[in-house]
């Protein structure tokens, strides 16, 4: 199917557009001066579907799909297995179309996710641990009661709903030369890069479009290398919504015919972008929506002149926010965990206090220990976990305390 399969025209997404703004909202588009300063371009855009009704740009190509159907498939329902943001925008666009939407969930997915699916009106059922197994249950719903499957990815509907979202950055900034989009299944970025370049083309304009993926589940660039779809073991990454071991055939092709370049990012990459996102752009993003900005925060492209880096998603638990939170600190060496050697008297612990204290540090947590094994009888180990400044802050806290006789490792045992 990927050697045969042709992208929608300009023509199709524009139309799509005008379809898709029936319901979905046009999303910001906010500069930021930090990433421009560290890329050396003109200006950084970032489209915030973050911010888009259910949270996620996947409404875009569910609409667009779910719109398309006939009389007599609307009346036979729809179904589709996701553990997030595909189930939302599925189940929103049925309600407004009036169409049953049965919606299969793994087991384990957060409850935030499934009050939200369930609030928009979709039959949730909840099957199998992992998600191979809900999609296996989805599929024998569809052959038992005739509904119609909707795919997250892998669909010329879909693709042409999310390519929308590359026309919006260009009508609203034309001098946009690079786009980066993150990837999982391939939909967002066979549509965005699809219409972008075609528009580009039409102006007469350049256009580079570069694809972000977990480095725990990133199938393109094997794929691409191999010169067909190829499923690629996956490891467990915060960025669940890209997670996806094998391309969409379509999604390959048009990647394949329209992406300049794909590079990938690790989880602590991402919870750096998040903690970015919080404190300089007051943006709430899920990890796989953080993905393009912790390629860039990271180094690992090179974008050229003027560029817009697609937020997918806000979609993120809570619980997960606060855990991710406390590891991009940590990745960004916000907070720095130091071991400090003492002899065993008293009086010790209110001195290394001081001293951290004395550099402007805060500590958050405290660990004293003399039973370890590998300590001398006449010594314990202090464990401090402190909030610093940057890298810079925290090993000027270290050689404080080193200054003043103790042993001192920072982040790891002796």
């Amino acid at each position: 199917m990927s050697e045969a399969y042709t992208a929608p025209t300009l023509e199709d997404f524009e139309r799509a557009l005008e379809r898709v703004h029936r319901i979905t909202q046009r999303t910001p588009l906010e500069s930021s001066r930090f990433l421009a300063g560290i890329s050396g371009v003109p200006q950084v855009f970032l489209k915030c579907e973050n911010l888009q009704r259910t949270g996620a740009y996947k409404l875009r190509g569910a609409y667009n799909r779910l719109l398309l159907l006939t009389p007599e498939e609307r009346a036979r329902g729809v179904v589709a297995a996701s553990a997030g943001n595909h189930a939302q925008g599925v189940a929103f666009a049925a309600r407004e179309l009036g169409i049953k939407a049965t919606i299969f969930m793994p087991k384990g997915v957060a409850l935030p996710k499934l009050q939200a699916t369930r609030n928009y009106g979709a039959e949730v059922q909840l099957a199998g641990d992992i998600f191979d197994e809900t999609s296996v249950a989805a599929q024998e719903f569809v052959r038992e009661t005739g509904a119609v499957f909707i795919p997250p990815f892998d669909d010329h509907a879909v693709i042409e709903g999310q390519g929308t979202v590359a026309l919006e950055i260009l009508q609203r900034a034309p001098e946009v030369e690079t786009i980066i989009v993150p990837i999982g299944g391939g939909g967002l970025i066979s549509g965005v890069a699809a219409a972008a370049k075609q528009w580009a083309a039409k102006q007469g304009k350049p256009m580079r479009i570069i694809g972000v993926q977990s480095e725990n589940a990133a199938p393109f660039p094997v794929s691409l290398e191999a010169g067909e779809p190829t499923t690629v073991k996956t490891f467990p990454t915060i960025a669940d919504g890209i997670a996806v071991a094998r391309p969409g055939e379509r999604n390959f092709a048009a990647v394949r015919e329209f992406v300049d370049e794909i590079v990938t990012v690790s989880d602590d990459d991402i919870a750096r972008a998040i903690v970015f996102l919080l404190e300089r752009a007051k943006l709430v993003v899920e990890p796989a929506g953080a993905a393009g900005v912790a390629a860039m925060i990271a180094g690992k492209v090179a974008p050229s002149g003027t560029t817009a880096v697609i937020l997918s998603g806000g979609n993120i638990d809570p619980l997960l926010l606060q855990r991710v939170i406390g590891h991009g600190l940590a990745a960004s060496a916000r907070y720095t965990k130091l071991r400090i050697l003492l002899p065993d008297v008293p009086g010790q612990l209110v001195r290394t206090a001081t001293i951290v204290a004395e550099q402007n540090a805060n500590v958050v947590e405290v660990i004293h220990t003399r039973h370890a094994t590998e300590l001398p009888v006449s010594e314990v180990e202090l464990e401090l976990h402190i909030e610093t400044r940057g890298p810079e802050h925290g090993e000027a806290v270290a050689q404080a305390l080193r200054d003043q006789g103790y042993q001192v490792r920072v982040g790891e045992r002796y």
